[in-house]
Parts: structure tokens; sequence; C-alpha cells
């Protein structure tokens, strides 16, 4: 059972998500830092003298701003994010799977039928050996 748990974590799913987020979260400082200074200020030359220029106020108070400005700036953030993650994290991962397909890199082990049935043997002799000492 612990071999199975071993197997699973060693096999990439768990461990890739982890570094994923972890990765995406501090990664995500970065990009909202280059929109704000960068990108930003590029979209406020068509709105205006802000960001705020492209938005558009549909009532008479604050609540009522549309911001495509935002919009926009959490676009741009998505897609830099999800490159980023893509072409480092689940591009090298693609290839690795594919060595291991290929037979050039071996992938994590598979019980054996024989270790299999040992695993059963036991948890019945364990079975057994409990409703044994039951009074």
């Amino acid at each position: 059972m612990i071999k199975g748990f071993k197997d699973f974590l060693m096999r990439g799913n768990v461990i890739d998500l982890a570094v994923a987020v972890v990765i995406g979260a501090a990664f995500s400082a970065i990009v909202t830092a280059f929109t704000n200074h960068l990108i930003n200020p590029i979209v406020a030359l068509f709105g205006g003298s802000n960001v705020n220029g492209l938005a558009v106020k549909l009532g008479d108070t604050d609540k009522t701003i549309v911001d495509f400005g935002a919009i926009i700036t959490a676009v741009i953030n998505f897609v830099i994010v999800a490159a980023v993650v893509y072409f480092i994290f689940v591009l090298p991962m693609n290839k690795i799977k594919e060595r291991r397909e290929k037979g050039q890199e071996p992938g994590p082990s598979e019980p054996t039928d024989v270790e299999l049935l040992k695993e059963i043997r036991d948890l019945l002799a364990d079975r057994q050996r409990r409703s044994d000492s039951r009074p």
C-alpha cells in the first residue's frame, strides 16, 4: 500500500501541481508589476491620461463603472502566467512522458502479480488473526 502511494507521488502529478501552484503564485507578482508599469501605460495612450480612460460610467455612482482597462490587464496577466506554466512545466513533462513511452527513461514501477498476491495474503492473514483474537 505504501509502495503504491509512493509511486503515485513519484508519477509526477502531485509534485507538478504543487510546483505549478507555488511558482504561479510567485510569478503572478512579476506579471502584475509588468502589466501595471508597462502594459497599462500603453493602454492609457489609447484611452486618455490613465487606464480608467477606457472605462464607461453607466450610472451616477462609481459602482456603475465598467473598466475595460482592468479587463484587458487581467486577460494579459492570465495569458502571460498560462504561457509560463505551459512552457516551463507542461512542455518538459510531456517530453519526459514521450521518452518514457519510447522506453528511454524508466517510469514508476508497477507491482508484479507476485507482489499483489503477497499483499492480499498478508491482508487476509491479518484479518484472520483479528477475527481469531475476538472473544
